[in-house]
């Protein structure tokens, strides 16, 4: 299976206002009459790509981009005022509602499995399958390993540079260290820590480390709302209990959904311990260990598994 590159261009783009402060971006593409399926972008910042259709049969699929508060064309940008993983969840369940489609396919990665994860379990009643990949639960020991100690041991250079903006006597809780540059009232204080925020993990996405993934994180717009709302989630523990998407209660709303799950063996974003224990607590599901993968959608072998999971769910 190859990825879907003649996907189509969005044939509708929607604005959707969910607050008195955010207004959210969203786009349609694929076939209008197909399977629906919502792409979850990761972060939580991110917001979509368009080569995120590539994922999916476009004749197959009607394929649901939602920018994420605070992320990609959302309005305003980078905020952080009513964002919280609950109110995404909220969120998606609207534009669900607006879109008049009564059940659909979930799709994400990293952060986009989080949430996948967090809206399945609020609304399974509404999901015919999930696709998730690179999986993160928000455990204080997730968190811990990519930005305090555990990662920084493969990446040492790339670490040396994540840690240049915090001085070395706060470098105790690297988190709550830059959670203050990133709210600065100075501009570059908050600009520079965003772009060094979000370097560490362009740079430890790939197996092979990506130059050109690298360098997006030199855009001030996206490396502000992509730093500044991961840093705001992770601090604020995701909004949730440590481990609650793991829990057996919240695990049994999901059993009966039909999963596929698939992990980069050499994921130092977000460690292969996770996807086991989710694997665990969750036999039923179907579970990939990519072993030539890190953590990025874009490497070969996730790649093909990805597509060969929404073929699998298309005629669902």
């Amino acid at each position: 299976m190859s990825l879907y590159t003649s996907a189509k261009s969005a044939y509708e783009i929607g604005k959707l206002k969910v607050s008195d402060i955010h207004t959210l971006h969203y786009e349609l593409s694929g076939n209008e009459n197909g399977m629906p399926v919502i792409f979850l972008h990761g972060g939580p910042g991110s917001g979509c790509d368009p080569k995120d259709r590539y994922f999916f049969n476009p004749e197959k699929y009607k394929v649901i981009f939602l920018d994420q508060r605070g992320a990609g064309k959302s309005t305003p940008s980078a905020s952080l005022e009513e964002n919280t993983t609950w109110d995404l969840v909220k969120d998606i369940e609207r534009l669900r509602e607006h879109l008049k489609i009564d059940k659909w396919h979930v799709f994400g990665g990293s952060w986009g499995s989080t949430l996948s994860l967090a809206y399945a379990q609020s609304h399974p009643d509404r999901v015919k399958s999930l696709v998730l990949r690179g999986i993160f639960t928000l455990r204080k020991s997730e968190l811990h390993f990519f930005y305090q100690e555990g990662t920084s041991h493969y990446f040492p250079e790339a670490w040396d540079e994540y840690v240049a903006p915090i001085p070395e006597a706060e470098r105790g809780d690297l988190m709550l260290a830059y959670h203050a540059q990133l709210n600065s009232v100075d501009d570059e204080t908050r600009i520079k820590a965003a772009k060094a925020w979000s370097k560490w993990e362009m740079a430890t996405s790939k197996l092979y480390v990506d130059p050109a993934h690298i360098a997006e994180a030199e855009n001030d717009i996206w490396a502000n709302a992509f730093a500044r709302i991961e840093n705001h989630y992770f601090v604020n523990d995701g909004f949730m209990r440590d481990g609650q998407l793991l829990e057996k209660q919240e695990i049994d709303k999901i059993r009966h959904i039909p999963t596929v799950v698939i992990q980069g063996r050499y994921d130092s974003v977000c460690p292969a311990r996770t996807a086991w224990d989710l694997k665990k607590a969750w036999p039923e599901i179907e579970f990939h260990i990519v072993p030539d993968a890190g953590h990025s959608s874009r490497e070969p072998g996730t790649e093909k598994l990805l597509v060969q999971a929404t073929d699998k769910f298309a005629s669902l």
